[in-house]
């Protein structure tokens, strides 16, 4: 997209993709609606159309800063609430976003009570699954696991605010179907807060999310319109994007997000200071998380930042987009949770960084040696947030 100096050319824009034509008409945030996004051409019968954030780290390479800032503007559209709050991170492209504005959102509340959990797309440990359906999407089972500590199970139970954070809101079905899972857990729970980087539910629609919900829900967005969309002849491949299977252990951690999370992730700050001390001046770094492992690569990708590295921050994902528009480049390579479906990484080719780190939460297998192979990467196994082992790759 670029920008225009014309304030309705900026408010309305017309996109021929690929697989149909995207009418949008913004109401806030025209301005900067270019650094925010672009415009992607998904292989996906169900929706052939991607909003693509520039900010989010997922599908398009990102600094850290950036991210922070954003995490922190999206936290501060949260409003003042009384008692404990529970934030929800949507798998798999907003995991990261949601862990990183529940972060920014106790940094500006030491004092409160707030719970981070991320929905999945895996099994993890012998508790309670709650399944909920994200209709739209390329695999769109989705599960939201009971916390096994106590007092993170209590705040779930207990907590009378609910904050839900994707990167973007069309339709708002996911965030009503994940909404109403919630209240049959909690039935106390009072209000309702999304927050996203884009809204395109539209005016009338965004002001009828409260009788739609049954209860206060309020929308804090940096990007608000809306959109329509008239498919094309495109006809996407039918290939298979989840196999999930209750029984089977993906090697999926417990440990950064799926059962809950009452504090924010520490930083790899000693591997940071190593890594910073064997690149070269101005080296171009990129740090990039594995499909639903997202937000502890973001926080290296800080700390190398801080120490001064030029650095990009991105993640894998399991979405099959074309390479059109906003995309421009595109790796497929199998996946590194066993499921047997395909991953890729967008606009990130080999030889386009000095470095290439890729941090993972699973067990190091094939998959992830031809991604690093691919990219010419290292490995970075994070067991814990302070025990991270590089493996070796040759």
């Amino acid at each position: 997209m670029n920008t225009r100096s014309n304030p309705l050319d900026l408010a309305r824009r017309s996109v021929t993709l690929p697989t149909g034509t995207l009418e949008l008409t913004l109401d806030k945030g025209a301005m900067e609606a270019d650094d925010l996004l672009g415009f992607a051409a998904r292989a996906n019968a169900k929706r052939g159309f991607l909003f693509l954030s520039k900010v989010l780290g997922k599908h398009w390479p990102v600094t850290p800063s950036s991210m922070l800032q954003v995490h922190d503007r999206i936290a501060a559209t949260v409003p003042p609430v009384d008692g404990p709050i529970v934030f929800i991170a949507m798998a798999e492209t907003a995991i990261g976003l949601g862990q990183g504005v529940f972060e920014a959102w106790l940094r500006a509340h030491p004092d409160r009570e707030a719970l981070f959990v991320h929905t999945t797309r895996y099994r993890v440990g012998s508790g309670d699954l709650i399944e909920f359906e994200e209709a739209h999407s390329h695999a769109p089972r989705q599960f939201l696991h009971m916390p096994e500590d106590p007092a993170a199970r209590a705040l779930l139970l207990n907590a009378g605010t609910l904050v839900l954070v994707d990167d973007e809101a069309s339709t708002g079905n996911t965030f009503l179907n994940l909404s109403n899972a919630c209240r049959r857990l909690n039935p106390g729970i009072a209000r309702v807060h999304l927050a996203t980087i884009t809204n395109f539910m539209g005016r009338e629609a965004t002001d009828g999310l409260s009788a739609r919900f049954g209860l206060p829900v309020t929308m804090g967005a940096l990007v608000d319109g809306e959109y329509r969309f008239q498919p094309g002849d495109y006809v996407a491949p039918n290939d298979a994007a989840q196999r999930f299977d209750p029984d089977a252990d993906r090697g999926a951690s417990t440990r950064f997000g799926r059962l809950g999370l009452c504090r924010a992730l520490n930083a790899p700050e000693h591997l940071a200071e190593r890594l910073a001390g064997e690149f070269a001046p101005g080296a171009t770094v990129a740090v990039l998380g594995t499909g639903e492992f997202m937000h502890a690569a973001t926080l290296l990708g800080a700390a190398l930042a801080r120490r001064g590295v030029d650095v990009k921050v991105q993640s894998t994902t399991r979405s099959p987009i074309l390479t059109w528009g906003a995309v421009s480049h595109a790796l497929r390579f199998p996946d590194n949770y066993g499921e047997g479906v395909a991953n890729f990484i967008y606009n990130i080719a080999p030889g386009q960084y000095d470095h290439v780190l890729v941090c993972h939460e699973t067990a190091p297998n094939a998959a992830l040696r031809e991604l690093a192979g691919l990219l010419h990467a290292r490995l970075f196994h994070f067991q814990s947030e302070d025990h991270v082992e590089e493996v070796p790759v040759r």
